[in-house]
Formats: structure tokens, sequence, C-alpha cells
């Protein structure tokens, strides 16, 4: 059984990564896996544990971190966010792909143990989009905004690292783009 293939998407906050990989989740349920990354932040309304993140206490995360549990962590904004290995692992074992939304921070990390993912920087059209976008999810206080703005600036300068960047002018368009590049590396390491 040919193992799955590790798809990593990161981008700034705001730059629609988590709406697209839920809309592309829904279409394509069955060959993929979506990882849930763990968080020390507070549940944003209508957020479930275990569904859209397993929200944990510090406690609880820093003991995961010292039992080698995640396949990368960080602390971003004053919350820790980590990518628990064991589902990771499991899943591409089995065969299935496997999708993350992760910062660019974990996606160095993740590229340097998982050898063969696939990375995706996703960005918005220009920055006054970005920041747009950011008070308009009505989410976060302006004190956060302009901490989220300043980080967006430096993860910006990264999306050359990556092997595939997206502009999410359109949301149909974007989903597009995202199972184009996915056909071509299942394509492009099928075996006969």
């Amino acid at each position: 059984m040919e193992k799955g293939i590790v798809f990593v998407i990161s981008g700034p906050s705001g730059s629609g990564k988590s709406t697209i990989i839920n809309r592309f989740i829904k279409k394509h349920k069955k060959d993929f896996f979506l990882s849930i990354s763990a968080t020390t932040r507070e549940p944003r309304k209508g957020e479930i544990d275990k569904k859209d993140y397993y929200f944990y206490t510090k406690t609880k995360f820093k003991s995961n971190i010292k039992k080698n549990k995640f396949l990368e962590y960080a602390k971003v904004l004053d919350n820790f966010y980590g990518t628990p290995e064991k589902p990771v692992l499991d899943n591409i074992n089995k065969g299935k792909n496997v999708i993350m939304d992760i910062d660019v921070r974990g996606a160095n990390k993740i590229k340097t143990k998982l050898k063969n993912c696939v990375t995706v920087f996703m960005m918005p059209p220009d920055f006054n989009e970005l920041e747009k976008r950011l008070r308009k999810r009505k989410t976060d206080s302006e004190k956060s905004i302009k901490k989220r703005l300043k980080l967006a600036k430096k993860e910006l300068k990264e999306r050359e690292n990556y092997d595939y960047i997206i502009v999410n002018k359109d949301l149909k368009e974007t989903i597009n783009c995202l199972e184009i590049i996915i056909k071509l590396e299942k394509f492009r390491r099928y075996k006969i």
C-alpha cells in the first residue's frame, strides 16, 4: 500500500485558508484526513472541541510537548498551537492523504520531519484586503488585529519557500487551484 501525501497549507491569518480547506474537505472527505491542531487559545463562538481544534490547557499542552506528541508546535500571539503526531502518521500509513492548516513556522518544522510533504502558501490579493478580512470577522480586539497584521508581514516574506503559492481572490477559483495542485502531486508520485 502506498503512503498518503501530506499537504501543508499556510498563510497569514485572514488569507482564507480555513475556509478553503473546509470547503475542499467537504468535497473530498473520503480521500483526505483533515489534521486538527491543538491550541491553548479560547474557542471562538461556534468552535467545537475535537472538531475545530483540540482545546488544551497550557499545562496539558506543555505535558504533550515533553512527551514528544507533536509533529510541530509554536507559541503564536500568546497561545500555543501544535499538530498532534499520531493521527497524521496513522492516516498516511493507511494510504490516506492528509491536509494541514499550519502557520509558517510550523510548516518549516513539518518539512523537516516529513520530507515528502507538499507545501502551499495561501495569500490575499493585497495587504489592504487582508486587513479588511480580519476586521470583518469581528473575532479579535484591535490589539490582536494589529499583532496579526504585523505577523502577516513577516509570514508573507516566507512564501518563496513553498512549493506552490495561491492568491486567494475568488473562493471557487482558489479551491480549483488547490485541486489542480493535489492532482499534479498525486500524478507525480503515481507508480505502475
